[in-house]
């Protein structure tokens, strides 16, 4: 083995509270200095080195990946501004097509390796037409940082047009008229959205008009299309409040509009049907309620009351069409689709039989059908979206991805979702696969969490899981809490002062799973990127003997110090999610569970740690100081390997084969340390 890399020690004190803390890494926020460049060069080569002897059964995990994924793999065909489109991988390609079909004929619509071609990174942000299909504006990044440039193509001979924006978040939308863009720009040092600006097509970008900005640090910004078409509105957010504003998506030269002004604590938001506007709104409703206002309100209190809240069911979305309102409900943890239609109100659910699974609403661009697409799957189904008729309820398979093994069948794998206690009695929800056959209490588990921003992890497949399933492991994703799981309450129990829960239940659950002969105790291995990496390097300083391994991307690992830097990118809009360590109470509160921060001299379980370079969310010194200062620590010989992409942002590589890579990687990276090569 190569010799193991050791970082320069240059102390800097670091105060804040009346609290002083030495940081001997906190030059590695240099970017592109030769100390940093050199330092991550040793640390590639040395798990390159790592990785040597395992080249085989990566190689042999990627040809898994290949024999069940259809290089030639379709998605499902969707209708967007009345036309149909499909998008396509072709083998031996990198990127996807995308088709449009017209009659019976299928054209070449946009082809993202074409556009690719040269550069180590792509990525296809948005593509969007025109109302009337001449010109489509696509926005794509280069680099990784999430920096999108957005150009314009003429449809009718494939030129784009001298029209070119830079430094955009990537999402665009058309006025009506077809005469401008939308689009949202970054803070250059924050790389917080907050300006949308208007493009009119054919003048110069440097001309473009600034429609709305948003000052106040916390808050970012987003927009969308009533599918109406008659507004574009305007979301301003933070963690814990929004205000909506409007403009008329017929005019290209409209102004911007007030909604409902903000509330602190006030969460809310608006779509349009042709009666009146319907919003979801959190006042006095903890899990939403819906309202439904005719006109312009001038107060969230002129709203009358279209669905009351309920303490049991989460009201996560609405999606509008003219007969029919499909609401997005979550009950003890699982994803309903509720339809309301207008004439009849008899309220009917779609409903699915298995114990767990991902339910998600497909493309649904047309506001007068009476058809809905929606997306299921599960962890033993692979994804499939039908069409389904909110008229008669009659429902059909419209598209399935296939698994090429001939081998596969659901049939053989079984799911089931089984409740852990928590330290404080709460049940923590765990949703579990494994092949039938399987002798649980001797099986290796992969244990995956995320539990941040109220967000949940979805249950579901994964044609390349199947490669640890089928080499007896089980696969567990822990529903903790500072998601949205089991509703509002579950999400306000892990964040802030209570964030210490998310940390607990995950190693609550690791606990159960092993004591109650789901798994292996001696062989639970865990899992978890970005703000799952603080997790992943919480765990293992609270809890360090429980973890065969533990695999950390792109992790978010040096909370404290990030935290009250306002510089780096995402910090302000974050006090309302960790609390602001400007204030002493906050600032005790993380010091206690950050990562970096509570680096000790013990043994830590073996660590496969993996970052990108040009990550946007999490900047790439956070894991690279970790691993600079878990080598200095840690009293193991575990192995302990940092990874490095110097062409990525914070999804990783581009490209099938880079993604494919990244995964095969991590499994051997656990099949190396439980030995279970073929």
């Amino acid at each position: 083995m190569a010799q193991k890399p050791i970082a320069n020690k240059i102390p800097k004190e670091l105060v804040s509270n009346k609290h002083k803390r030495i940081d001997d890494y906190y030059w590695m926020n240099q970017r592109d200095s030769a100390d940093v460049l050199e330092y991550i060069k040793q640390e590639n080569e040395y798990c390159e080195n790592y990785f040597k002897p395992l080249s085989p059964l990566v190689e042999e995990l990627m040809e898994e990946f290949d024999q069940r994924i259809d290089p030639n793999e379709q998605g499902a065909p969707f209708y967007f501004n009345t036309k149909l489109y499909q998008i396509k991988s072709e083998k031996g390609q990198e990127y996807q097509k995308i088709f449009l079909q017209e009659g019976e004929k299928e054209i070449l619509y946009f082809d993202q390796n074409e556009r690719a071609q040269g550069k180590e990174y792509y990525d296809l942000a948005d593509w969007e037409p025109s109302p009337d299909n001449k010109l489509l504006a696509v926005s794509e990044d280069n680099v990784g940082r999430r920096k999108n440039t957005i150009s314009i193509r003429k449809n009718k001979n494939g030129k784009y047009l001298k029209d070119r924006i830079e430094d955009s978040n990537g999402d665009i939308i058309w006025s009506n008229d077809n005469k401008a863009i939308y689009y949202i720009k970054k803070d250059e040092q924050t790389l917080r959205e907050f300006q949308v600006y208007r493009h009119i097509i054919g003048e110069k970008s440097s001309e473009d008009e600034l429609i709305y900005q948003e000052d106040d640090e916390k808050f970012s910004v987003s927009f969308y299309k009533s599918k109406t078409r008659k507004y574009i509105f305007i979301a301003s957010y933070s963690s814990m409040t929004s205000e909506v504003l409007w403009l008329d998506a017929a005019d290209s030269r409209a102004k911007v509009n007030v909604f409902i002004p903000r509330k602190f604590n006030h969460i809310y938001e608006v779509d349009h049907h042709e009666n009146g506007f319907y919003i979801i709104s959190n006042m006095n409703a903890s899990n939403n309620k819906i309202l439904f206002t005719r006109s312009f309100p001038k107060s969230i209190f002129q709203c009358e009351v279209f669905q009351e809240t309920n303490e049991n069911i989460l009201i996560e979305g609405l999606e509008i069409f003219k007969e029919f309102l499909v609401i997005t409900e979550r009950i003890n943890g699982l994803k309903k689709m509720k339809l309301y239609p207008f004439e009849s109100r008899e309220e009917k659910y779609i409903e699915f039989n298995e114990e767990t699974y991902y339910l998600g609403l497909g493309v649904n661009d047309d506001y007068n059908t009476n058809t809905l697409f929606y997306s299921y799957n599960s962890l033993t189904t692979p994804s499939s979206i039908f069409k389904y008729d909110m008229m008669s309820g009659e429902q059909a398979l419209w598209h399935q991805k296939k698994v090429l093994d001939p081998s596969f069948s659901s049939d053989n794998y079984e799911s089931q979702r089984i409740w852990a206690r928590a330290n404080d009695g709460t049940q923590i929800p765990i949703s579990i696969v494994y092949k039938k056959g399987t002798k649980l209490s001797e099986a290796p588990c992969l244990l995956y969490g995320y539990g941040s921003y109220g967000y949940t992890i979805p249950d579901y497949f994964s044609a390349t899981r199947l490669s640890l399933l089928d080499r007896g492991f089980v696969f567990a994703t822990a529903h903790i809490r500072g998601g949205k799981y089991m509703g509002e309450e579950w999400y306000q129990n892990g964040k802030f002062l209570k964030k210490i829960n998310t940390f607990t239940d995950f190693i609550n659950a690791a606990e159960y799973m092993g004591h109650m002969g789901y798994c292996d105790p001696n062989k639970i291995y865990a899992n978890g990127g970005s703000a799952g990496g603080l997790l992943m390097g919480a765990v293992s300083n609270m809890a360090p003997y429980l973890w065969k391994g533990i695999v950390s991307q792109v992790p978010f690992v040096d909370v404290l110090t990030t935290m009250l830097d306002e510089s780096i990118p995402l910090t302000t809009s974050e006090f309302e999610e960790w609390g602001n360590p400007a204030e002493e109470e906050y600032y005790y509160y993380l010091l206690k569970y950050s990562p970096y921060d509570n680096i000790k001299n013990i043994a830590y379980p073996a660590m496969y740690i993996t970052t990108a370079y040009h990550d946007s969310q999490v900047q790439y010194w956070e894991p690279l100081k970790y691993v600079a200062k878990m080598r200095e620590y840690k009293t193991d010989k575990n192995p302990f390997i940092f990874d490095c992409n110097m062409n990525a942002g914070h999804g990783g590589g581009s490209g099938r084969t880079s993604e494919r890579k990244e995964r095969a990687k991590v499994y051997a990276f656990i099949l190396g340390l439980e030995n279970s090569i073929k």
